[in-house]
């Protein structure tokens, strides 16, 4: 009998009503409310009163402390051209003043007389000899903590208090009461869900000693591993269900061992008009020992802009093909898929030998087909004529039906839905999937989206690529800007310019690409040709102008993000970004990526108000001390400048990802991001990286858990997935 399985009606102090609203705070069972863990825990074990932490700095103290006491009054002061908010605070034994030369007016809405504030920083004594804390880090805390926080001496957890608790009469001192009931009645049937010498190795206490902390603190050390202790198990759990899926996946038979039969692919290698780089080599050697192997394959295979990922595919493909195999290249959107398309298509092409010899069948497929030609692909790719389908989500689609499709290639995976996806797998058996994206992942995102997968990384980019470089400029260089850009015309290049949307916005002041084209081509470029494209028009209106530009017949092409991937045109030599601070990192990089494709430096101009390139030098305070307007700002201009140091998209993903959050990075919060409880993937990489490991040598070690030692996983994984529904591992 599983005693924590036990409703929480069976606690003391917990009635009908308040039953009514742990239920609808989602905490039905004793387990749920032993793992509603507090959000904080405030330390009042160094809490000092205000004349204990004089005594301290008249002494020569000079690191941190904590005080906690009540506003007196809070007022903003002129102090010549700038403002101060001094903010009078007192205990029992004295008073001292918190002082805030930044965002002064921002504060001064923060405080009102009787807050009780717990305060953190470094207090020191003016020249006038006044007690001071300068821009403190503080907690307002609740009337119910107020009522007692003299009561130093202790680690206080606070809890989340919503409104079904409020309406039940449950405040922080309640639910603590309820929780301390819980934990002395049946902490001990709690089990360990860790396996003893993985626990032991990695230092992290029993899960018993961990929920007790967390409820019941000794000290925030121990507060402090019990954390590490949550988010290494969550962690651990998570890589455990997804590698096993890969393994079961892998052995799961019917998986397809291709072969090189002929000289086919060698011919197109050494038809090519370059050579391929070392990392496309080392990279095509790991595709290759999957597609020869028995079991199917589930690789990632990541790449810097540029890198060539789309000819490592293509010669993968023609392996499926020359096994007697159709492939299937799946993208998110038509002009993408478009792209790909006339990627492939060239390429092919270009080989010429190779394309007179070796004949191939490429179509495309998405939802702008017309039916004749849908019609023919559809017959053609049952008959086996189509030796490669590209297309968008019109591959999902039932009456679209292979052969023998072998081969899937999957690009930018984190668009499509996980049973998008798993529609186009079934199509065949097992078939090998490689999954390709242009967002250059940090590795503790690649783990969560991509966990599931073999990853191979092309980390070079070919020879001839000179680096593109990139400029910071406020607004008004613009003009200085547009001369630049009719200099590269002249000199025979042409110039992308990027507004960020395509109507204007009143709530985010943008210049919007229609008016932006206007204003362009008729003050700044008006000798020049220049063309506007936007995410409204239908993508063969889109393919008529990028065609167009792509063949020299526009200068200057005016556009929205639809130029973020997959266009390809080596004469562009300059990428200019309007509002630049409203991108990501990764964006901003994709975009610049679309120059320096040719054989002339490129230029990359990222341009935002004046007042944020000003940011940098105004406001040289601690991040956490601004007001959020002037931190938005500071983040900006922050990132702005790592554009202007770096073109690695590893190292500016990485940035991208600690400044922004994951979810940002791809642009969508349904992009496959898990949303984890207690794992932080900006900043637990240590606690991630050694949590995968130990699943990996479990998995590789025993991956049905059937070891003594690895029985706590297997029950574990199997409540786990009693309570919840995954489809986490479809590639």
């Amino acid at each position: 009998m599983d005693r924590l399985a036990s409703p929480l009606s069976v606690l003391p102090l917990v009635g009908p009503a308040r039953a009514k609203a742990f239920k609808s705070s989602g905490l039905v069972t004793v387990r749920d409310l032993l793992f509603y863990f507090p959000f904080r825990h405030i330390d009042r074990t160094t809490i000092l009163s205000i004349e204990k932490a004089y005594t301290h700095v008249k002494n020569g103290y000079a690191g941190e402390l904590t005080l906690i006491g009540k506003v007196q009054e809070s007022k903003v002061m002129n102090y010549g051209k700038k403002k101060i908010l001094a903010v009078r605070v007192s205990d029992k034994t004295g008073e001292l003043d918190c002082l805030w030369f930044q965002g002064s007016e921002y504060f001064a809405r923060t405080f009102a007389a009787g807050q009780v504030v717990a305060l953190s920083g470094k207090p020191s004594l003016s020249k006038r000899g006044d007690f001071q804390l300068i821009h403190p880090g503080f907690d307002k805390l609740t009337t119910e903590e107020s009522e007692n926080f003299f009561n130093t001496g202790k680690i206080i957890p606070v809890y989340s208090v919503n409104q079904f608790f409020k309406e039940a009469n449950l405040g922080e001192t309640g639910i603590r009461r309820i929780i301390d009931k819980a934990l002395s009645s049946y902490l001990n049937f709690v089990e360990e869900t860790l396996p003893s010498d993985i626990r032991i190795k990695n230092d992290l206490p029993e899960l018993k000693e961990t929920i007790r902390q967390m409820h019941q603190p000794d000290s925030m050390e121990m507060v402090n591993k019990s954390i590490i202790r949550l988010k290494f198990e969550e962690f651990f759990y998570f890589q455990l269900f997804a590698l096993s899926k890969r393994e079961r996946y892998k052995h799961s038979g019917g998986g397809i061992q291709f072969g090189v039969n002929t000289s086919f692919v060698k011919d197109f290698i050494n038809s090519l008009p370059f050579s391929l780089t070392k990392a496309q080599l080392k990279v095509l050697h790991e595709i290759k020992l999957d597609m020869f192997s028995p079991s199917p394959m589930m690789r990632l295979l990541q790449g810097d802009v540029g890198s060539g990922k789309t000819v490592v595919s293509l010669i993968a493909m023609l392996i499926a093909i020359d096994s007697g195999y159709q492939c299937a290249l799946m993208v998110p959107t038509e002009v993408l898929a478009y792209q790909h398309f006339k990627s492939i298509k060239k390429m092919l092409e270009s080989a010429a030998k190779f394309n007179s010899t070796h004949p191939l069948n490429i179509v495309l497929l998405t939802g702008s087909t017309k039916t004749k030609e849908r019609k023919y692909i559809l017959d053609a790719l049952q008959s086996g004529e189509i030796n490669i389908l590209v297309g968008t989500h019109a591959l999902f689609e039932d009456q679209v039906e292979f052969k023998s499709l072998g081969f899937i290639v999957i690009d930018e995976q984190h668009r499509f839905g996980v049973e998008q996806r798993a529609r186009l797998i079934k199509k065949s058996g097992n078939p090998d999937v490689l999954v390709m994206t242009a967002t250059p992942i940090p590795r503790t995102l690649s783990l969560t989206v991509f966990g599931e997968l073999d990853v191979s990384i092309i980390d070079e980019l070919p020879a001839n690529r000179i680096p593109v470089k990139t400029a910071l400029r406020g607004e008004s260089a613009l003009s200085g800007i547009y001369q630049f850009i009719e200099n590269e015309v002249k000199n025979g290049r042409q110039a992308f310019i990027v507004f960020p949307l395509v109507e204007e916005s009143e709530k985010l002041d943008l210049k919007a690409a229609e008016e932006g084209f206007k204003e362009i081509s008729t003050n700044y470029l008006p000798h020049l040709k220049v063309a506007l494209i936007h995410g409204r028009m239908k993508w063969k209106e889109k393919e008529e102008i990028m065609n167009a530009f792509a063949a020299g017949e526009f200068d200057v092409l005016v556009s929205t993000t639809v130029v973020e991937v997959g266009v390809d045109i080596p004469n562009a030599s300059v990428m200019l970004v309007h509002d630049a601070h409203r991108f990501g990192l990764s964006q901003l990089h994709q975009l610049r990526g679309r120059t320096g494709r040719g054989a002339e430096q490129s230029y990359c101009i990222l341009v935002t108000k004046d007042e944020i390139m000003a940011s940098a030098s105004r406001f040289k305070q601690k991040v956490e001390f601004m007001p959020q307007q002037l931190l938005e700002r500071l983040k900006s201009i922050t990132r702005l400048k790592a554009m202007e140091e770096s073109n690695d998209g590893f190292k500016l993903s990485e940035i991208d990802l600690k400044m922004r959050g994951p979810g940002d990075i791809f642009g969508k919060k349904q992009s496959g991001i898990p949303d984890f409880k207690y794992c932080d993937i900006a900043n637990d990489s240590t606690i991630m990286f050694k949590a995968k490991d130990e699943a990996q040598s479990i998995i590789n070690k025993d991956p049905e858990f059937v070891l003594p030692e690895n029985c706590v996983i297997a029950t574990t994984l199997e409540r786990e997935l009693q309570i919840r529904e995954n489809y986490y591992g479809i590639g």
